[in-house]
């Protein structure tokens, strides 16, 4: 039976924390299948922590590969905005958009918008982005010239709605602000899967990027129901699921039940292969990485206290945080500031420790200062000097 410290190790590997190894944000962002990114900043980190050595790895870097459509920004499934392979965005939205979608006109009724409202938006965003891409603003003027409704959050939903249906998606941003243009015409070469391909691909994706992970985290990654998780899950170990020559290779994908203290989980027969030996002991993820909003149940590497404090109040922000061997064992907070970037560090109170990593609270000169050395790898993706305070 594989320990939690065991599943941990694999985790961090899967999820290219334990030592940065892609090479290009395509090559990231096909390997997750999709990196929740409601927040940009969160995903341009998500994205440059996994870049290997020696790539360019800036932010700027992984901006100008966003511009160059390695990635886009769209509703793929919860209603959420995740980063998606430009060339996968459409299936994906096919796959796991439906229950969002069934759920907007009880959305729409709420917000006193209507069915036509809706679909007089999708024609104005058609005609106003032909062509071309919008901001966010320009995108809501356009809509209230055409007498479209875009108070309160109506704008919001409407922008979402175009989205979640195929017709625009989130663009890279003009000028510091979010955009949007036609998805056809953004990414205008789009895979295409029929149902069980697509159900096998996202669930190799999946648990190669995320596993040991159960089949409920699968389920509520995605959205969708348990059965046709399974169906993903046994199409993707047959072979189900496949690649077309631009994508980081798919097919043959083994997947494999094992057995740990928290019960079955799934994972790539690879990741079992791998050795985390060289794996490095701290990670600091953005608040809404993969590594915390990839999974439905957390309690394997934090704790219930210590989840209090990565989302304080349950109010669906994410702290970023400080992660030991794949234990969460405090947060961390950037603030911008005339001379550079600081980092405030809040390692958490041994009662906010799980059982096996009490040992991490006190930690020694040696520690922090390889904590540091990872914040100044971000200082560096970030381009800017970064100061480090410690919370006592």
């Amino acid at each position: 039976m594989m320990t939690r410290e065991q599943v941990r190790a694999l985790r961090m590997h899967a999820l290219g924390l334990d030592s940065p190894r892609m090479s290009s944000v395509d090559e990231v962002v096909t390997w997750f299948g999709a990196m929740q990114a409601q927040d940009l900043a969160s995903g341009l980190w998500s994205l440059g922590m996994r870049l290997a050595p020696g790539q360019p790895r800036g932010v700027a870097d992984v901006r100008a590969a966003l511009e160059r459509g390695e990635a886009l920004r769209t509703w793929p499934m919860r209603g959420t905005i995740h980063l998606v392979p430009s060339r996968d965005a459409r299936w994906m939205l096919d796959l796991m958009g439906a229950k969002p979608l069934a759920g907007a006109p009880k959305r729409r009724a709420y917000l006193g918008l209507t069915d036509e409202d809706a679909e007089r938006a999708l024609a104005v965003l058609r005609e106003a982005l032909a062509g071309r891409r919008l901001t966010r603003t320009q995108c809501v003027e356009a809509l209230s010239e055409a007498g479209v409704p875009t108070s309160s959050q109506r704008a919001y939903h409407l922008l979402w709605f175009a989205a979640q249906s195929g017709v625009t998606c989130i663009a890279a941003d003009v000028d510091g602000e979010q955009a949007f243009a036609l998805l056809g015409e953004w990414a205008p070469e789009q895979v295409e899967f029929d149902r069980d391909t697509a159900l096998a691909t996202i669930a190799g994706r999946y648990f190669r990027s995320h596993g040991p992970a159960t089949v409920k985290d699968f389920s509520r990654w995605t959205g969708l129901g348990m059965r046709e998780c399974r169906a993903g899950i046994e199409a993707a170990s047959s072979g189900g699921a496949r690649a077309d020559e631009r994508s980081v290779e798919l097919h043959s994908i083994e997947l494999r039940s094992i057995d740990t203290e928290d019960g079955p989980m799934v994972v790539a027969a690879h990741t079992l292969d791998a050795d985390p030996i060289e794996a490095s002991v701290w990670t600091i993820p953005p608040g809404f990485d993969e590594y915390m909003l990839g999974y439905g149940d957390r309690s394997g590497f934090v704790t219930e206290q210590g989840f209090a404090r990565v989302v304080p109040g349950k109010n669906g922000v994410f702290r970023s945080t400080l992660v030991r061997e794949g234990s969460v064992i405090g947060t961390w907070k950037r603030t911008e500031q005339a001379s550079g970037v600081s980092v405030a560090i809040e390692p958490f109170a041994p009662h906010e420790l799980a059982a096996d990593a009490e040992g991490s609270f006190a930690l020694s000169t040696t520690e922090r200062d390889e904590v540091e050395r990872q914040f100044a790898r971000y200082g560096e993706f970030l381009g800017q000097p970064l100061t480090v305070t410690w919370a006592e």
